[in-house]
């Protein structure tokens, strides 16, 4: 989700809230679910973590989280970037021609859902053609580059979302220091540790990676701590002018996103095998949000269209299909189809699975385009994020 969502308003739901507040029977409970999904559920991580390293070992610890991440993927991960296609190319048609979208908006469709793309198959597919190791290479390295940025523009969505369904509101000011602080962290994760450039292997494709200029770190480091104090700074403003504070799941979603996922990944080695797991789940909480309200607002008047449970469980089901084919039907096939085995040739430096790499860098770099056209205020559909019914955690009042 990104910094533009930050801008909307949630006085409207503030009448409702006080309301809701009254009547509603499970807000705490809905309270501590939207804490744990949205981030919170790293710190009953760590400690799993733990245990497993000091009663299996980490090499056994290793082995056991990452093939469990690694099957959970199917369900967790893998759905939340093919979501990302449903949702972008749904109404395609109103959108890249009709009345859904005008002026700059449209441009931006048509950019990110036709030219990126293209642009992106072109560069994977000349670089298998080519076998070219250097340029598959360089589509991974932007990729992982990339892959913070993403991190930390969802931690600073999550505080901009809660914080609006709440009412608290941000001024332009304080949302700009605490957007600052999460791109600080995402330079100082990327610069962090030094690297004069070494020899990588993703997906049995060789490269070189991105040397760092000397004092790089330092200066993100610099950077990333003086730009926590500024956002610790606004946070208290934020508290001085409205004697409110941002909600406590929507905290945890930026803190969590900005300083675990993103900077301080190896503060357990086994939490690096969760990172995806969790930071997918964060995502596919306001999915389910957006499209649950959305589902709502049809079944209701005046339309009286479809229904909220079928509508769910069929994007779910379409989610996890699509997932397996684009990160592991399809490019699994093309491998074991066009890629000579290891026994008919030597083994080159693009490795076994070049597809395999092409489209986990292409589907990766894609999400992070489309989510910066959907999570967006002019997004007309971005308005259901913010109803607020009996059961949600808003309506503790």
């Amino acid at each position: 989700m990104v910094d533009s969502a930050a801008a909307l308003d949630g006085s409207e739901t503030a009448a409702a809230e006080l309301e809701l507040g009254r009547r509603a029977g499970s807000p705490r409970l809905a309270a501590a679910l939207e804490l744990l999904l949205a981030g919170g559920g790293t710190l009953l991580v760590l400690p799993l973590c733990w245990w497993l390293r000091a009663a299996l070992g980490l090499d056994e610890g290793e082995l056991l989280v990452g093939a469990a991440m690694f099957h959970a993927a199917s369900l967790i991960n893998d759905p939340h970037f093919s979501v990302t296609y449903l949702l972008f190319y749904r109404d395609v048609r109103a959108r890249a021609f009709g009345p859904a979208y005008h002026g700059a908006q449209r441009l931006r469709y048509w950019l990110v859902g036709v030219a990126v793309p293209a642009l992106l198959v072109a560069w994977a597919g000349w670089a298998i053609a080519r076998d070219s190791s250097t340029a598959l290479g360089a589509m991974i390295q932007l990729m992982f580059i990339l892959v913070g940025w993403h991190y930390v523009k969802q931690g600073f969505g999550v505080l901009a979302v809660l914080s609006a369904r709440r009412g608290v509101r941000w001024t332009l000011v304080e949302r700009r220091v605490v957007l600052a602080h999460c791109l600080a962290g995402w330079a100082y994760a990327w610069a962090s540790p030094f690297d004069p450039g070494t020899k990588s292997v993703v997906s049995g494709v060789f490269y070189v990676t991105l040397p760092h200029p000397p004092g790089l770190e330092r200066a993100t480091q610099i950077l990333f701590f003086a730009s926590a104090a500024l956002a610790a700074a606004a946070v208290v403003r934020e508290w001085r002018a409205q004697r409110r504070v941002p909600p406590l799941g929507a905290l945890a979603g930026l803190l969590i996103s900005v300083w675990l996922w993103t900077v301080y990944t190896r503060l357990d080695p086994l939490l690096a095998f969760w990172i995806p797991a969790l930071h997918s789940l964060q995502y596919l909480y306001f999915v389910g949000l957006w499209r649950r309200n959305a589902a709502r607002a049809a079944a209701g008047p005046p339309t009286f269209k479809g229904n909220v449970g079928r509508t769910l469980a069929v994007l779910a089901a379409s989610a996890v299909g699509l997932g397996w084919l684009l990160l592991r039907g399809v490019p699994a096939w093309l491998d074991a189809s066009l890629v000579l085995p290891a026994t008919d040739r030597e083994l080159a430096a693009m490795g076994p699975t070049p597809y395999l790499a092409a489209f986990t860098a292409v589907v990766n770099i894609h999400h992070y385009f489309m989510d910066a056209v959907l999570w967006r205020r002019d997004h007309d559909e971005i308005r259901h994020l913010f109803a607020v019914d009996e059961g949600a955690p808003e309506a503790a009042g």
